[in-house]
């Protein structure tokens, strides 16, 4: 394979040519299959072997001018009788004659994650280079077939070689590279070193190929001018020059259990009630999922909870303070686990929240949990997704027809996506999304443009309001008009966001003289996330404009979308002469298929794939490392029939959820052999002293708490220290302390709670801490560490 990468900060374009070779006796048909990623957006493909050329045609669905006569069965064979799933650009490329060699042309663009430390992280997925894989027997084919992809593993050697060359480009400059095989120096091919290029010395045998680019120093945010298409016409999409801008805020480790902003709003379906069984009268029920998460939240924030059936309003009519008051008003408004709430409504609950203003000066953070696929889901994806700069969607499905509505809901708004497989594991799951909604976040996020006279700045796609910690934003800044001379002028692009109520400013200088080779990677990109947003226009039945705006864009871009569909054209390469007077005949061609199919094989994986290829940034990592290589493998999701949700018994999430995040309980057996007998237990145990604390933290000092404890009233009232003068001090290190007699089973239900607690004894009672400590843990019998209460 030859392999031409261009890297232009965080987006890539990667041109590969890929050869084949028919070693077999006899001929064979040929299918080619390529997975698609997240990011990725392919924009050219061709086929040539001596006989003809075959290339990838895009065309309007609703005129459908070309359509293939033959070679259906082979593409319908490949999606229902594949043993896996997630979506592939799939081409019949006709028949391959012994010894012939097919040369394949595909072209992509993508956008690469951003590290921690700033880097471009890019990643060559396993189709072009297969290292330890084979091509061809995925599965059996009918008539001889010869499949071209990456799938299954082979431990002998492969006939294969890869001349990987990689092009870099950044206006900060380009500092290193790392990978994970020998590099050869960098060649800087501009005296400010501003771009460079690297080439393998052996790329890596058994490994996937990996680059990580760091570009000068990392900044707040930063602007990579790309140029147009000197052929398109002024003013269009591919024809003005694009602004790629990466904002990515230096954001501080919050202090767990301080007060904090932020509006939480919980959206329950019938299903979900009745496996978190909220206690309405008693509190000694299993499973009280409901309860932890609401207990968690800190204090200084809002929030509010939607039944949504058949009402789309919430317990409050707008988000209410979290106060001890009305935390006990929603807990007895919400309906009895039995009530029937009729059939879901979700989008209208959806609409209700967004008409409703949010607090000011508070995130609005979204939990929707679903238990099947509710009516109108390509409705809801849209509605998330045009209002998703102003909040964040963290979605929990409990069957597989609900997995794909829930990952577009998280991907689109910055969030995460779990699959539940048990209401032993619910708890655990739901507050390791609430800490991560609880990380700090860059607010009231806004870009300001300086251009010369002549010049204006349109964002394609918005500005977020918030950026949380860990996370970047990547856009796309279209330049419209001309400048007196853009070969000298500069524009400055100025960020502004709020963090920790102080405001920061961060402005930042680029040279409005287009750079780029003129592959126009970040304009194809472009191209996508608009297409996203005209799709939501046409979802919305804003007419017919949106739609033939997308069609437009996809054909001239060459990025497919649902108004558009690939064709394949081949066309003969034999000459073909007339009997008598010589003259030359033109090429004949026919129509064969080529499209984008949605796998719905068995999902029967291999393990041997390593580490991710595709890693989308922060929301989609997976723990059950035996889905790993599903996930490197498609980023679709085929909606499959509900298998029922809050199954009793746990079992490994289906093939089709390969991007959500999987919380599989058993992949911590290590510390239990019997970990749902175990966690059922620790919830039990403790859900009792959590429905006794107080949302300020606190625990009172009562007979309700003597029964946690298990120790008489009377004995607690005549342990407690002298020095103490509030009882509630003694009763809340009393809660402290036996939380953490039994700190592995509590640790993750009760973090939260726990960080509450202590930071409520710090500003209360530090002094007295030390002899409340010794004497509960000569009470309980415990010996906890000071540390615990940051002593």
């Amino acid at each position: 394979a030859v392999v031409d990468v261009a890297i232009q900060d965080y987006v890539a374009d990667v041109a590969s040519e890929l050869i084949y070779q028919n070693k077999s006796q006899i001929s064979k048909e040929v299918l080619f299959a390529f997975p698609l990623a997240p990011h990725m957006a392919i924009y050219s493909f061709q086929a040539c072997s001596e006989d003809a050329k075959v290339q990838a045609v895009l065309q309007d669905e609703a005129q459908q001018l070309h359509e293939a006569t033959g070679g259906w069965e082979n593409l319908k064979y490949l999606q229902h009788q594949s043993e896996h799933r997630g979506k592939v650009l799939a081409c019949f490329l006709g028949t391959l004659s012994p010894g012939r060699e097919l040369v394949v042309t595909l072209r992509y663009v993508q956008e690469l994650s951003r590290e921690p430390d700033g880097a471009a992280r890019f990643m060559l997925p396993p189709t072009l280079h297969p290292h330890n894989m084979h091509y061809g027997r995925a599965f059996a084919l009918p008539s001889a077939m010869f499949l071209l992809a990456a799938w299954n593993c082979l431990t002998s050697k492969l006939p294969y070689s890869l001349l990987l060359t990689a092009s870099l480009q950044s206006p900060r400059g380009v500092a290193k590279v790392q990978a994970n095989f020998s590099l050869t120096s960098l060649i800087y091919t501009a005296q400010d070193r501003s771009t460079a290029q690297a080439c393998p010395q052996y790329p890596p045998s058994h490994d996937d190929v990996e680059l990580l680019v760091y570009f000068g120093e990392p900044t707040a945010a930063s602007a990579v001018l790309e140029k147009g298409d000197p052929g398109a016409p002024p003013g269009s999409l591919l024809g003005d020059p694009m602004v790629l801008v990466m904002l990515a805020p230096s954001i501080p480790e919050a202090v767990p259990g301080q007060r904090q902003s932020g509006e939480f709003i919980f959206l329950l379906d019938t299903t979900f009630l009745e496996c978190a069984q909220v206690p309405l009268q008693s509190r000694d029920q299993d499973g009280d999922s409901l309860l932890f998460l609401l207990k968690s939240l800190p204090l200084g924030c809002y929030f509010n909870i939607y039944c949504y059936g058949e009402t789309t309003a919430g317990i409050y009519p707008r988000s209410a303070e979290y106060t001890q008051d009305n935390l006990t008003e929603a807990m007895r408004l919400i309906p009895s686990t039995g009530s029937s709430l009729g059939d879901t409504d979700l989008l209208g609950t959806l609409r209700s929240i967004y008409n409703t203003p949010q607090p000011h000066g508070h995130m609005r953070q979204l939990f929707i949990f679903m238990t099947g696929l509710p009516p109108d889901n390509e409705a809801i994806a849209a509605e998330v997704c045009r209002h998703r700069n102003s909040h964040r969607c963290f979605t929990f499905c409990f069957s597989t027809d609900s997995a794909s509505l829930a990952v577009a809901m998280a991907r689109e708004t910055g969030g995460e996506a779990d699959y539940v497989c048990s209401d032993n594991s619910m708890a655990v799951v739901v507050l390791k999304s609430l800490k991560r909604a609880l990380q700090p976040a860059a607010e009231g996020v806004s870009l300001s443009w300086t251009l010369p006279h002549g010049l204006e700045v349109e964002v394609l796609g918005g500005t977020p309001q918030f950026i949380f910690q860990g996370q970047h934003s990547l856009l796309y800044a279209q330049i419209h008009g001309q400048a007196q001379d853009m070969t000298v002028a500069k524009g400055a692009m100025t960020l502004q966001y709020s963090l920790d109520g102080q405001d920061v400013t961060h402005t930042i200088e680029f040279p409005l003289c287009p750079q780029g080779d003129g592959r126009l990677a970040g304009h194809r990109l472009a191209a996508r996330r608009l297409l996203k947003r005209l799709l939501r226009e046409v979802a919305s039945g804003s007419g017919d404009e949106p739609r033939h705006r997308a069609v437009e864009i996809s054909l001239t871009s060459g990025i497919i979308c649902p108004f558009t569909s690939y064709v394949g054209v081949r066309t003969s390469q034999r000459v073909t002469w007339h009997r008598g007077p010589l003259a030359l005949l033109p090429p004949r061609q026919s129509l064969i298929p080529c499209q984008i199919l949605e796998l719905r094989g068995s999902g029967t994986v291999s393990s041997c794939y390593p580490k991710s290829i595709w890693e989308p940034p922060g929301w989609l990592t997976a723990v059950s490392a035996s889905w790993l290589a599903l996930r490197r493998l498609t980023h679709g999701i085929a909606a499959l029939p509900q298998r029922g949700a809050c199954s009793k018994e746990c079992k490994p999430p289906p093939p089709s959820i390969s991007s959500l995040k999987y919380v599989d309980p058993w992949a911590f057996a290590a510390c239990s052999p019997h970990f749902g007998t175990w966690l059922t237990k620790a919830i039990a145990e403790c859900q009792e002293l959590v429905a006794l604390q107080n949302v300020d933290g606190s625990w009172a000092l009562s007979s309700g708490l003597a029964s946690v404890l298990e120790v008489d009233e009377a004995e607690i009232k005549g342990k407690m220290p002298a020095e103490v003068m509030e009882p509630s001090i003694w009763a809340t290190v009393l809660a402290v302390t036996w939380l953490h007699r039994n700190n592995k089973s509590y640790q993750d239900l009760c973090e939260l709670l726990e960080a509450k607690a202590v930071t409520w004894l710090c500003t209360r009672a530090v002094s007295q801490l030390h002899k409340c400590l010794e004497a509960a843990n000569t009470l309980l019998g415990s010996s906890v560490n000071p540390s615990v209460f940051r002593l």
